[in-house]
């Protein structure tokens, strides 16, 4: 069932050349479903019922069942301009996950070659050098664990298609509620959260970080050491 998302309820920044988001669990990022509700029409909308010109550059982009922050642009320089910075490596990006299965050692770096089978829509961990293989790095540490579950705090120094999703299910610890890669069955929606994003204002080159919360009900199991996990 579809919710009624508010955009003015999403916003966590706007000035006359940003908008940042806190994009919920379930809600895409643009959509091709005649009909659908996605973060580009509700900003557009928005814009155009303000009386604004409605243009809206999409820079990056988190799955659908992903919550967190996102940064669009409100002019096409602003748009230009951090996809540049995008593609130079130049956002810093940090999420949470709750992992699942076989226990994390406390901090690691992991590395893969992937690529994505489009036909499937998923990804697929391939032999060092493989052709059409690329690259995935990142970082993370164990924040907290119970008996069966452990919260990562992951820093993405490469951004592949569902590269979070699959470097730990590979290794046996896949993210709670991720049916599409070997996640246990359950009505928990994905516990995946992009918490963190730092990148250099388009205008004025000032260096813009925002950090925020989980909202979605996997991370519920943390809640009573929120603000010790969770610091914004």
């Amino acid at each position: 069932m579809q919710e009624n998302w508010n955009a003015e309820e999403l916003i966590v920044w706007e000035d006359a050349d940003i908008l940042v988001c806190h994009k919920p669990p379930g809600l895409a990022v643009q959509t091709a479903r005649v009909g659908g509700t996605d973060m580009e029409s509700l900003l557009k909308n928005r814009r155009a019922a303000r009386g604004e010109d409605a243009y809206l550059g999409i820079v990056h982009r988190l799955d659908q069942p992903v919550e967190g922050l996102l940064v669009f642009a409100k002019t096409k320089e602003a748009a230009s301009f951090l996809s540049r910075e995008l593609q130079g490596d130049r956002f810093t990006k940090r999420y949470y996950a709750v992992t699942e299965g076989r226990r994390l050692p406390p901090e690691a770096v992991l590395e893969d070659d992937m690529a994505k089978d489009a036909k499937n829509r998923r990804a697929v961990i391939l032999p060092r050098a493989s052709a059409g293989a690329k690259h995935a790095k990142l970082r993370y540490r164990v924040l907290a664990e119970t008996e069966d579950r452990q919260l990562v705090e992951i820093v993405l120094e490469t951004g592949r298609f569902h590269q979070i999703r699959l470097q730990f299910s590979h290794r046996g610890s896949p993210i709670a509620g991720d049916k599409k890669y070997g996640g246990s069955p359950s009505d928990v929606p994905l516990c995946l959260c992009a918490c963190e994003l730092s990148f250099r204002h388009p205008r004025t080159g000032e260096e813009m970080r925002f950090r925020i919360r989980p909202r979605g009900e996997g991370f519920l199991l943390f809640s009573e050491r929120e603000e010790e996990l969770f610091p914004v």
